[in-house]
């Protein structure tokens, strides 16, 4: 019985750490995101992003290439976002039964 009940609570401990790791590395996924998108240049002529100049002193098509990089990054980060969700979904699941 004992043995049991250590077992349940060796569980238990492991799927707090995991959930409060998952917690917050999404949490920090998030800001991630939200600073990636921030610095997107907006589609439409209305309110741009912080950064709203479309050319740089590099030249035309590097910031062409630096959105593109913000976008990938952007459903990179929304993917983890989703990941690590399910992840805790999950071992929540597991936890519960």
């Amino acid at each position: 019985m004992a043995n049991s009940l250590m077992l349940s609570d060796a569980i238990f401990t492991l799927y707090m750490t995991v959930s409060v790791a998952c917690l917050v590395l999404i949490f920090l996924t998030a800001l991630v995101a939200i600073i990636l998108v921030l610095f997107q240049k907006s589609n439409s002529d209305g309110i741009q992003g912080i950064t709203a100049s479309s050319e740089t002193f590099f030249g035309k098509h590097r910031g062409k290439s630096i959105d593109s990089q913000l976008k990938k990054w952007s459903w990179v980060c929304l993917g983890v976002i989703a990941f690590l969700a399910i992840v805790a979904y999950v071992i929540g699941l597991l936890v519960a039964s």
